[in-house]
């Protein structure tokens, strides 16, 4: 197997005068849960419906499995599972006719399906509402099912279009964790689009991050947060803090520090690390601490920081986009 399993050059795709996705250029390796990070408009889900052969680029060219999704559709059908943001769910089938339904048109034999449908509803915890007619689902639960029927025949990578946009935080944390395991026990690659931060930031391993059909930053979720500032610790103490500047800044790690009133602004490399010693430091030379705070920058900075954008999620009904 390619050590590479999603590859773009140049990717591009237009309607009419308006351009979606501009020549973007990705490489995705084998076994890697990628997340692709945006805005609605930003050219997420155009860039996965080119890579899941559902729309034909205007320019560039990719490969998914090693086969161009021009030239080859069909290979590239035969190893990619998608579950797209609107799950296509007949409400009048039950779960099991339609993980039945998927295995056949993927030509699985009629003697392993019943024993394959078993597996995928243990997987996603819904073995005993797979008779049960789809309509009565909630909406976690028709979530689930989409996913596990877009894996009905192993396929080498898996296309996840907001998946948990819409679904409540038990029902989201679930999806999380089926699709580490996905990952952790059958190695899977994943190409994960989503609008919500912190999806991206315990899910994967890398991040694009696209605004107007362009990447404009991309790499880990950590290197992509420091790349934009400082993590930063507030001490408030007892009287005023300048005489603690030196004592702090003498500490390892240890970027700048400056005091303002009762206030310590302390910048560090690595504020898990270096709020024990602050916190040590500040005793011994008795210094009253009223409170200790870290600050880290988070991926709705580094959004900020690339695009002049705030990319935000709001309640369990939802992401919503604001952009300032």
């Amino acid at each position: 197997m390619s050590e590479t399993a999603i590859r773009t050059e140049s990717l591009a795709r237009q309607f009419g005068d308006f351009t979606a996705v501009d020549k973007v250029d990705l490489e995705i390796g084998t076994g890697e849960i990628y997340g692709f990070l945006g805005p609605n408009g930003a050219g997420k889900s155009t860039t996965v419906r080119m890579l899941c052969t559902l729309l034909a680029p205007t320019g560039g060219r990719a490969t998914v499995a090693g086969f161009d999704v021009h030239d080859n559709p069909g290979a590239v059908r035969l190893r990619i599972g998608v579950a797209l943001q609107e799950a296509a769910l007949d409400p009048k089938q039950t779960g099991r006719e339609l993980l039945r339904l998927q295995g056949l048109l993927y030509g699985l034999p009629k003697s392993a399906m019943a024993k394959r449908v078993a597996e995928l509803g243990e997987l996603i915890d819904l073995t005993d509402a797979l008779d049960r007619p789809i309509g009565t689902y909630s909406g976690g639960m028709k979530r689930r099912l989409d996913l596990v029927a877009a894996l009905v025949h192993n396929p080498q990578i898996l296309f996840l279009d907001e998946p948990t946009t819409g679904l409540d935080p038990v029902s989201r944390v679930s999806v999380w964790d089926e699709v580490r395991r996905l990952n952790n026990e059958l190695g899977m690659t994943i190409f994960l689009t989503t609008q919500y931060l912190e999806e991206a930031d315990e899910l994967c391993g890398r991040v694009g991050i696209i605004d107007r059909g362009r990447i404009v930053a991309e790499g880990t979720p950590d290197d992509l947060k420091r790349s934009v500032g400082a993590d930063v610790i507030i001490a408030r103490v007892d009287g005023d803090a300048t005489r603690l500047v030196s004592i702090i800044q003498a500490l390892d790690g240890i970027q700048n520090v400056e005091a303002h009133g009762n206030e310590l602004v302390i910048a560090t490399d690595n504020g898990s690390a270096a709020i024990s010693p602050v916190a040590v430091a500040l005793n011994e030379c008795n210094a009253a601490v009223r409170d200790l705070t870290l600050r880290t920058p988070t991926l709705d900075d580094v959004f900020l920081e690339m695009t002049g954008s705030h990319i935000e999620r709001t309640s369990a009904e939802g992401p919503k986009e604001v952009v300032r």
